[in-house]
């Protein structure tokens, strides 16, 4: 392994673009200035074709989590219910935020690796009419399971009039996105997921319905009151200092998903996830996930006769090569390899050779490139249809 050699296959944060760290790397410029609104004028109507919306998107400096803080202090006041979707360790994060500002939760709890089932749902909300807003999390990054936000809204509001919230923070930028055209009132994710930067940036993007609840709410906080956003940005501007590097790479990195088309970026991430099932599929491997409900952008992987840490200590020292464990429950029992952002087919394939030879290496028996096979199997048929 050369000494500066790694490669990132984690859920994020994902690797960077050449062009976006030189975008990054340009001198600072004034962030009260002509500039940065130029900048800004420029990023904004990018962003809203990918969150699939005509409201502009409001961006904070912090990470996707303020994102969500934001998402829940803006739209609901202590002592409101709430009904918390519950598939994975992120969708528990929205119940701590909630309960930290003293919001009344309900939760829907599924069991890890599955998918929710919207008519659960609807049971839940038509049985508490009291609840205010629906959080849901779109990719659940700790179970690789991709959730039907598409159809959420439309459900709920046959029985509600509850606000519909995602986190999105895993998948948006990856997947098809169409905030408008589900109904869904508030969507977050961030920058070291599908868009390729650092960590630094999350993006919210409020329907109107939202935003009237919002600016009806006194208990918006300070630096996360999105009125403040939402007023700056009507001016090219924003209310506090923001991380200028950062909008400099975004921009890049949007020109380039426009450049490769929305629509190809999201069959290029539903191509390598369907690479990477397939891999280990053929390697008699279980996943966690079915095919139903598995993310474009994670696949989570569950071993039954290998040791899930030793096989990811032996592809990091073997080739530098690193992928995420499991969370909570799951920790050393499933892993989680990242195929998103500035991730191609090529990069899949690279990935899965380096695992069978940790496979070998870890005592699993295999039959070595029967997962590379199967995954250029994929490629190979998809470009037919292409």
């Amino acid at each position: 392994m050369l000494a500066d050699q790694h490669f990132l296959r984690i859920p994020g944060p994902t690797p960077i673009p050449p062009s976006v760290q030189r975008a990054m790397s340009q001198p600072m410029i004034g962030h009260r200035g002509s500039e940065t609104s130029e900048l800004l004028r420029t990023i904004q109507p990018r962003l809203r074709k990918v969150f699939g919306t005509t409201q502009d998107v409001v961006i904070v400096t912090g990470s996707g989590t303020s994102g969500l803080e934001a998402a829940v202090v803006n739209t609901v006041n202590p002592a409101d219910e709430v009904l918390v979707i519950v598939t994975g360790a992120f969708g528990a994060r929205f119940v701590k935020i909630c309960e930290a500002y003293g919001i009344v939760v309900h939760q829907l709890t599924v069991e890890w690796g599955k998918a929710f089932d919207v008519k659960d749902v609807q049971a839940v909300v038509q049985n508490n009419p009291a609840i205010k807003a629906v959080f849901a999390t779109y990719c659940e990054t700790s179970t690789g399971v991709m959730n039907p936000v598409h159809l959420l809204a439309q459900t709920v509001k046959e029985v509600s009039d509850a606000l519909i919230i995602v986190d999105g923070v895993s998948c948006v930028g990856g997947v098809e996105t169409k905030m408008d055209d589900w109904g869904i009132d508030v969507i977050v994710t961030g920058t070291q997921k599908a868009f390729m930067l650092p960590a630094g940036l999350t993006f919210i993007a409020v329907s109107e319905k939202a935003w009237n609840r919002i600016e009806n709410n006194s208990n918006r906080g300070f630096y996360l009151d999105l009125v403040k956003y939402k007023s700056n940005l009507a001016k090219d501007t924003t209310p506090f200092t923001p991380a200028l590097s950062l909008l400099f790479g975004l921009h890049e990195a949007l020109k380039m998903m426009e450049a490769e088309g929305l629509d190809e970026v999201y069959a290029r991430h539903k191509l390598m996830k369907e690479m990477t099932r397939a891999a280990f599929k053929a390697l008699a491997i279980p996943l966690l996930t079915t095919d139903e409900d598995a993310a474009d952008t994670v696949t989570a992987v569950s071993p039954e006769d290998f040791d899930a840490e030793l096989f990811r200590k032996t592809i990091k020292s073997e080739f530098g090569l690193t992928v995420a464990g499991g969370q909570e429950h799951l920790k050393g029992k499933i892993f989680r390899v990242g195929h998103m952002g500035y991730c191609s087919p090529a990069d899949v394939l690279q990935t899965i050779a380096m695992i069978e030879i940790g496979l070998v290496k870890s005592g699993k028996q295999i039959e070595i490139g029967k997962g590379v096979a199967a995954a250029q199997k994929i490629y190979v048929a998809q470009g037919a249809t292409n």
